[in-house]
């Protein structure tokens, strides 16, 4: 005799489907919400990063605005003075204030190399994104390229880009963009390659989606995280580049002034303790320290996510 589908479970139903409250959607809301909370949670370096980064940021939008003197103003009597409520960095070598002439040269030190970052990582991204959806010869060639600019050494190749063309803000922003646009280009080219495997990719192909859509829509939106990480790092590249450049004398020329061009002036004071080279070499540090600190933390976060 056949069973009787109907039979009741140990449920107390028919087929036993309703007898608890599905749990699925419960977990799968519960495992979203603790996804959120990660993606927006921050180690404590990570935390001291980002304070740094705001601060320097916002530093870099007001700080000319809530200078206390005029960057070039000659109003100290004491050359390379000391701490004072007057002057809460000193004066430099020649009686400025260190203050505000650090104020002002934030938006140097920041803009630019802001500006040259996504330069470089726009360009080596696209490029990248080229040359994993292309393929064949277009792909080498790109590669070939890349490899042949990142084999020149950066400090070398800006050097000969300022003696042979003048130093000057748009020198320095293409000089920096290509300098570290190769490295840019690997990441991105090797994130996107991986990225065109995966199965909606294929699945975008076999829809017949142009390829347009399937860079834009498929492939780009899952390596942001990869490439918003080396463009932090890119970021510190491009600031020590220039602030090297601006100590040799090659890069912001006065009276302007960004960090490293105030370390350079003031370096005969080093022996004196002064704090006119101290205070914008602690400026470098701190920032570029802060955007390591961040990225450290993403990428720390990016690997427990995994684990999990």
């Amino acid at each position: 005799m056949k069973a009787n589908r109907n039979t009741p479970k140990p449920n107390g139903t028919p087929d036993g489907d309703n007898a608890l409250p599905a749990e699925g959607p419960m977990k799968d809301q519960a495992s979203a919400v603790k996804h959120r909370k990660r993606c927006f949670s921050l180690s404590v370096g990570g935390a001291i990063g980002l304070l740094l980064v705001l601060f320097w940021a916002l530093m870099a939008f007001i700080g000319p605005l809530i200078a206390p003197h005029d960057a070039n103003a000659l109003i100290g009597d004491d050359f390379f003075g000391p701490l004072s409520w007057e002057f809460p960095l000193g004066t430099d070598y020649l009686g400025r204030d260190i203050l505000s002439r650090l104020l002002y040269g934030a938006p140097y030190t920041i803009g630019l190399a802001l500006v040259a970052t996504l330069l470089a990582c726009t360009a080596g991204v696209v490029l990248g994104l080229v040359a994993a959806a292309s393929g064949g010869w277009v792909d080498a060639l790109i590669s070939r390229t890349q490899d042949a600019l990142i084999a020149i050494p950066n400090k070398i190749f800006a050097l000969l880009m300022v003696a042979s063309f003048g130093s000057s803000v748009p020198l320095l922003l293409v000089m920096a963009a290509f300098a570290y646009m190769p490295g840019s280009f690997r990441i991105a080219r090797a994130v996107a390659v991986n990225v065109m495997t995966m199965d909606f990719v294929r699945v975008a192909r076999t829809r017949g989606e142009a390829m347009p859509y399937i860079i834009f829509v498929e492939v780009l939106p899952n390596m942001l995280r990869p490439v918003l990480t080396d463009f932090g790092l890119r970021f510190v590249y491009v600031v020590l580049l220039l602030s090297a450049m601006s100590f040799l004398g090659l890069g912001i020329q006065p009276p302007d002034a960004d960090w490293g061009s105030l370390v350079r002036e003031n370096i005969d004071g080093l022996g004196q303790g002064a704090p006119a080279v101290l205070a914008p070499a602690v400026a470098i540090a701190t920032l570029t320290m802060g955007v390591n600190l961040l990225i450290d933390s993403f990428g720390g976060r990016s690997k427990r996510e995994t684990e999990k």
